[in-house]
């Protein structure tokens, strides 16, 4: 079905691979397609509740590959919401950076909700040692992630950072490189099983709806979802859950 990224869901967890391992997953406009049809697939499942985006081989992704491209040409095959769509989706999209990541292949692991990044990884923005800008709302999004300074500091020196320092910057959390991806779906999984996938859902958009609201705007909207939830079969079971002792066993209804 894919050929440029691997699919596949276990226990509520949908894993997207980025498959080119030879070109360290060297992004593509079919992988671009594919990576978001299979986000669409996993937005529609009802067994899936988290998904979790990993790169095949030593990477995550390298940036753009240049052989596709042609100087003084622009690539005109992104559109606009290239990778902000990925706020929009219902479920937690966690970005489980297991090698090098670079370019436009670290835009896209920004505008996941989760960032893990393995033990001696590295990444770079890579843009303005191309002669390029900040491109897709990386400057956007980068800004709220991790402040100004720090933003302008990555994406004007385009140096390389280590995992290590890219988690004090706030902008991933770091794991072993050891069993990596099996650490970020256990911790994906755990999320999605033990708090409602429903209240997961309506938070996400919470958080992503209020940078552009008021505190005002955001009680309001606040008032209106607890109203909601109250109605909700999830708070029944996180009632019941609770008062009886056990596991929950949420709908996402």
């Amino acid at each position: 079905m894919y050929k440029e990224i691997l699919y596949s869901v276990t226990d509520y967890v949908a894993t997207i691979t980025l498959n080119r391992p030879d070109q360290l997953n060297a992004w593509t406009p079919t992988m671009n397609s594919e990576v978001r049809a299979a986000i669409n697939a996993a937005t529609a499942d009802d067994n899936v509740r988290a998904i979790v985006v990993t790169g095949s081989g030593r990477g995550f992704c390298a940036g753009y590959d240049m052989s596709l491209l042609e100087p003084g040409v622009p690539d005109d095959s992104e559109d606009d919401q290239t990778f902000s769509y990925l706020m929009a989706v219902p479920k937690p999209v966690f970005m489980a950076i297991n090698g090098p990541i670079a370019g436009i292949g670290l835009v896209f692991a920004a505008f996941g909700d989760f960032r893990y990044m393995a033990e001696g990884a590295k990444l770079t923005t890579s843009f303005a040692r191309r002669g390029l800008i900040a491109e897709f709302g990386l400057s956007w999004i980068l800004t709220r992630l991790i402040g100004t300074m720090n933003a302008l500091d990555l994406l004007c020196s385009a140096r390389v950072v280590q995992s290590q320092e890219a988690e004090r910057l706030g902008l991933v959390r770091s794991l072993p490189a050891v069993n990596f991806l099996s650490a970020v779906e256990g911790t994906a999984r755990e999320m999605v099983t033990t708090a409602s996938p429903r209240s997961i859902g309506v938070i996400k958009r919470q958080i992503y709806d209020s940078h552009s609201q008021s505190l005002a705007e955001a009680f309001v909207v606040a008032y209106k979802e607890m109203q909601a939830s109250l109605l909700s079969e999830d708070y029944e079971e996180g009632v019941a859950h609770f008062m009886e002792k056990r596991a929950p066993k949420f709908t996402g209804r």
